[in-house]
């Protein structure tokens, strides 16, 4: 994993939850969804009933967005979904939490795994030391007139 794509692995290992954009007939739908797995080679994989409907929009159009977003961090991924149904990979990353939505618990035969693999994804970083750095070219470019300059540690495109 080249760099640029190891610090994108790190700001995103600590969103709990994404939006997961997929596609309708005529307009796009998104929803907050738990995230059971980041994998460093930046798959993702999500949960959900095997009925839903983002089942039924992900087998017609397999090309989704996931947004993630805290107060000083912003991430996006394009990428595909395919919708599994693996119990062994289900196994290793159940958590006793998801009872609330699979009361049957990790048995529950209505569970569906859905697995998406990121192709690019870009993110705006504004917390911490990148926010101290941000602050301070915002109050300068301000001062002069122009806008702020952003460094790649801030604001990049990632191609995975």
């Amino acid at each position: 994993m080249d760099k640029d794509n190891s610090n994108f692995y790190d700001l995103l290992k600590n969103f709990d939850v994404a939006m997961l954009v997929t596609h309708q007939a005529e307009a796009m739908h998104a929803r907050p969804m738990a995230i059971a797995r980041l994998d460093k080679d930046m798959d993702v994989y999500l949960l959900t009933d095997a009925g839903s409907v983002k089942v039924n929009e992900i087998d017609k159009n397999p090309h989704a967005l996931l947004t993630f977003q805290s107060s000083g961090q912003f991430a996006s991924v394009k990428g595909e979904v395919v919708v599994t149904h693996d119990k062994a990979l289900l196994e290793t990353m159940w958590k006793e939490a998801w009872k609330v939505w699979f009361p049957l618990g990790k048995t529950d035969p209505n569970i569906a795994i859905l697995k998406f693999t990121a192709q690019e994804g870009e993110f705006w970083n504004n917390a911490g030391m990148q926010g101290l750095k941000y602050a301070y070219s915002a109050v300068k470019a301000y001062i002069a007139g122009d806008r702020p300059n952003t460094d790649s540690a801030q604001h990049n495109k990632i191609t995975l």
